[in-house]
Order: structure tokens, then sequence, then C-alpha cells
């Protein structure tokens, strides 16, 4: 059954008793010293110290983007019992930023470049005396500054406003792009397990604080047809930690282990078939064995919005689009704040229906960013209260500045 509304902005669609997602699951993962985790985090932190700056300083979040950020991997050395960099990791800062409000100038490098290192710091903590910081940032207004006579646009004073009077957004939030936020729910046990097994090799649990020969650049493959599992791992070492070939083979065999004894607790009953490391060739000694616990140190990239999506993972037969909502401006981009207000919708349906939700929210460049154009909402619930629906619909979209709060104060963790 299919009901559409009209809205302010545009169309809401409720379709309901739609078919519940297939059985066989294909999803990705991949950990917090993985390349692309790198860049999306700290993209994100950029984006949040920024805004944190201007807040304090002016009163609103300024104009910024830093979601075309790109890693580019150094070089290395490694040995068994040690390792060292030879080449730097080079860190792009690809973006926009307001570099001063009301005469007054923001030190925008200054809080990069501070930001970047900590960063790197908490993350690898050997990479962060080997950074080569490359500035791409620019004041440049976005297409649509028409001059007449000597009169100046107001586009033009986006990067440089004579005060937060200037900032269209004080007024009305507008979407700043045409684009599509996607979430849906629930998790089945699986996908939750990959989330889970990652998380427990590349952070900090009770396995890493014991086995510090660990690494964080941890990626996950599976596949899972309701009964069976097939899981492709990667889960590197650090060379200093590890004596031998002979040491490194047991530390696989300790987390090939530990996968086996977190797949009976969370899928009892499942046949679970791991594959570590699926490049090691230990009679030749080519191990997944690193310096730093990341691929960043050896000629690896990472880029924005390769990596998880909004709810950490890549699930390639679920609904899902491939915005790179890490470093976006918090208060405006429909690629952040649409993906995150979806999941939450999704969420929340889920939890009211006891069934499969799915939402998607479709932005018009310019329009106000709660009124979407089109809204879909997917449910297999077959008998649902439409009023109720589009009353959850719409308290969510009246969150945004709520929503645009919370990221800025680092309440919420993005892939």
């Amino acid at each position: 059954m299919r009901e559409t509304i009209t809205t302010e902005g545009g169309y809401l669609s409720i379709e309901t008793d739609t078919a519940k997602p297939d059985a066989t699951t294909i999803v990705e993962r991949k950990g917090l010293g993985h390349p692309d985790t790198l860049a999306d985090h700290l993209a994100e932190r950029l984006s949040r110290a920024y805004s944190r700056y201007t807040v304090e300083r002016f009163g609103a979040v300024l104009h910024h983007n830093f979601d075309k950020l790109a890693l580019l991997g150094g070089a290395s050395e490694v040995r068994y019992g040690a390792g060292r960099m030879t080449a730097p990791v080079r860190v792009l800062v690809n973006g926009r930023a307001a570099p001063m409000c009301g005469g007054e100038k923001i030190p925008v490098e200054g809080i990069v470049e501070a930001e970047v290192r900590a960063f790197f710091a908490e993350r690898l903590p050997e990479v962060s005396q080997h950074l080569n910081i490359a500035f791409n940032i620019t004041s440049n207004s976005s297409p649509g500054a028409v001059l007449t006579g000597d009169a100046v646009p107001d586009r033009t004073r986006w990067f440089n406003p004579r005060s937060i009077d200037d900032l269209r957004e004080r007024r009305v939030r507008l979407s700043n792009d045409t684009s599509l936020g996607t979430g849906w729910a629930p998790e089945n046990p699986f996908e939750s397990f990959v989330r889970e097994l990652v998380d427990h090799f590349s952070g900090e649990s009770d396995f890493t604080l014991s086995h510090a020969w660990c690494g964080s650049d941890v990626k996950l493959m599976g596949y899972w047809d309701g009964e069976q599992a097939d899981v492709v791992l990667c889960v590197p070492q650090k060379s200093r930690l590890v004596a031998s070939r002979a040491e490194y083979v047991r530390n696989t065999e300790s987390v090939l282990a530990e996968c086996h004894r977190l797949a009976g607790l969370r899928l009892p009953g499942a046949e679970t078939r791991f594959r570590l490391n699926a490049r090691d060739v230990p009679e030749k000694d080519e191990l997944y064995l690193t310096y730093t616990g990341s691929s960043i140190e050896s000629g690896d990239e990472g880029v924005v919005g390769r990596g998880n999506r909004v709810n950490g993972l890549i699930t390639l037969l679920r609904p899902m689009n491939l915005e790179g909502a890490n470093g976006k401006n918090p208060v405006y981009h429909v690629g952040k704040l649409y993906n995150i207000a979806a999941q939450r919708m999704a969420q929340r349906l889920h939890e009211a229906t006891d069934g499969h939700a799915e939402v998607h929210l479709v932005s018009t460049t310019g329009q106000r960013l709660d009124q979407p154009w089109r809204i879909l909402v997917r449910l297999s619930s077959p008998e649902v209260e439409t009023d109720k629906v589009q009353a959850l619909v719409a308290e969510s979209l009246e969150g945004f500045p709520a929503l645009t709060d919370e990221l800025v104060s680092d309440g919420i963790v993005l892939s």
C-alpha cells in the first residue's frame, strides 16, 4: 500500500507492507586505523574544531567544509622487532573556510594544524612526528554572485561576513545541495557482529590492551545467508612488538581464536568461517606486519567518503548513498544532516512498528532544510497509522538546530 501526502516542501510517500530485506547480507566495515576512516574522522574533527572556535568567538558556525580532505601514505621500513618511518604521511587539507568575521582574522591554518597533529598523536602516535600538511583552503563563494553595477552580492559575504547577521542561515536554513539522505533499521545480528568485531580489534578492548602488537588498520568483508557466515578479515601487527615469523603466526592464531569466541557469543548455532590476512605468504615473510599498525605508513591513501557510511557500515544489499558526510558544514549541508536524520527516523519507526523501516530524504538546493522535496518512508508492517508516521517525520524535521549543536559538541560519532 502506498499513500502520498503533500507537504510544505514537497511530498511524503508512505509505503507499507513492503518486503523485509532478504536474509542474505554482504557487509563491510573499516576500522579506526584504516586510511579512509582516518580521513573521515580527521575531516570531521577539523569541522568541529573550526565550528567551536567561531561559535565561541562570534556566536555562530561560520561557513566552511573540509569534506574533500585526503591522506597520501608515507613510506616505512619494517623488520622483526623493529621499524621506522622513512617518508612522511601527507595530509591534504582541501576545503573552504571563512578567514575572518567583522574584520577579525580567524587563524584557520593554526586551528587545522593543531587538530591534525593532535589527531595523529591520539590515533597513530608513530606517525605524528612524520606529517607533511598541505593547506588547500580557499574562501571562494559558490556560483551565483552576479555583479550588477556597484552592488555587492550577498553571496560574496558568505566567507567574509561583516557580522553574523550576514549569515543567511541565521534567518532560515536552506539546503546547500540537491542530495539524498538514507537510513534503515534494524540491523540484523550479523551486521551488529561485524561492527563489534572490527571495533574489538581496532579500538580499545581487553584484547588490544593485552595484545599491544595488534594494529588498528582492520578491515572486514562478510557474507551471511541467515545460517552460515563467511568472513575475510585483515588485522595488522606492529613490527617492533613481533620478534619473529613464528611469533607473527602465533599472534594470528590468537586473533582467529578470538574471532571464533565472539562468533559463538553473537551468532550462536551459526557456522562461521574466517579467513585472516589473505595476502600473507609466511614462508616468504610477506605478512601484514607494519610499523604503525596502519597501511597509511606505506603508500596507501585515504579519502573522505570512501569508508563507512553514517551508520558505521558499508552494506551493499541495503539502501545507501555515496555522500561523504564527515567534514561537511553541520548547519545546512544535507549530505551530513539528512543522512543522520534519516537514520534516526528509521530507528524510531522500527521501534514504533516492530518491523523493518527505511527513510529517504531528498533535498532541493536552496529549499528550506526542514522541508525536503521528497520523503519516502518504507515499512514492512502491513498496518500503520499514517498520521502517526507523518507526525514523527514532522517532529524529526524540526530538530535540525539541535542536531547542529549535537554535532558541534562532539555528541555524534559518524562512521
